[in-house]
């Protein structure tokens, strides 16, 4: 397994292997690689010829008062674990490197990063989406994987490489869970032991969502009060959306009919975390 830091070298070997007719299986990440991860790299590696990781703490994505300084960082550890499932190269360059002294290009994908996460965070997914165009653009990928729990993101890359006619497949690979239903994050490491077990709510809560609509609910606004009453009697439990949503467009749904989407986003303490169900009506 190869570690580069250079984006020119990246370029260079992913254009060998082009050339010499190789699919190429890409996975993006911030690091801190937990099971959810390896779940995305095992994925690739069962349907391509070579698998690259990347590991980079996107400074762009986060607020001013978000954990940029603090998210974990642990190269070593992700680079035993990506060797272990047979990747053949991590690429984890520099803040410099991927945004030069006089960088000044951005990718926006309007209406769908201004709802949900994006109305909280804005120009969260203005990050999210310059930072992976240039690294499908460095990677030069045949498929990218990504995983269901950020359902959002999922949803605004889809959408940009299409509409920006990127030659890629994007394919979403279904959420991994801890034992309680939680779904693994590189963020449950901030939570306290009681904030942990708080945690489990947010699964049980959006099972009851889809055990709703398969009784035969279709009322969203009803729904969700039953969801956030759920989630309001577990302690340490601070919420700041949940919605169900189309999972094409992100808008609200009145009344569930076909495919929705219910997303959540719930602080534990100080710590903010993400989830979602896709229930059909």
């Amino acid at each position: 397994m190869k570690i580069i830091r250079s984006i020119k070298e990246m370029q260079q070997l992913a254009g060998s292997w082009k050339r010499r007719g190789y699919r190429v299986g890409f996975v993006p990440t911030m690091g801190a690689l937990h099971e959810g991860h390896l779940s995305l790299i095992r994925q690739a590696r069962k349907n391509n010829k070579k698998v690259i990781v990347s590991i980079f703490v996107n400074p762009t994505q986060f607020g001013p008062k978000e954990d940029f300084k603090k998210y974990p960082r642990n190269l070593s550890e992700d680079a035993r674990l990506c060797r272990k499932e047979g990747v053949d190269v991590v690429f984890c360059p520099s803040a410099v490197e991927m945004y030069p002294s006089n960088y000044k290009t951005y990718v926006e994908i309007e209406d769908l990063s201004a709802v949900l996460c994006g109305e909280f965070r804005p120009g969260h997914f203005r990050g999210v989406a310059t930072v992976v165009t240039k690294l499908f653009n460095i990677v030069q990928p045949d498929i990218a994987y990504l995983g269901q729990k950020d359902a959002q993101q999922a949803i605004i890359i889809k959408r940009m490489a299409r509409d920006l006619n990127m030659p890629l497949r994007i394919e979403i690979v279904p959420t991994r869970r801890d034992r309680d239903g939680l779904a693994l994050s590189s963020r449950n490491r901030y939570l306290t032991a009681a904030e942990r077990k708080s945690a489990a709510v947010l699964n049980r809560a959006l099972n009851l969502g889809h055990k709703l609509v398969a009784d035969g609910n279709r009322n969203s606004r009803k729904i969700i009060t039953k969801l956030k009453a759920l989630i309001r009697k577990s302690p340490r439990t601070r919420i700041q959306y949940l919605e169900i949503v189309d999972p094409q467009d992100l808008r609200p749904v009145a009344r569930i009919k076909g495919q929705a989407l219910i997303a959540l986003a719930v602080y534990l303490g100080k710590t903010r975390l993400i989830d979602n169900i896709i229930v059909r009506g």
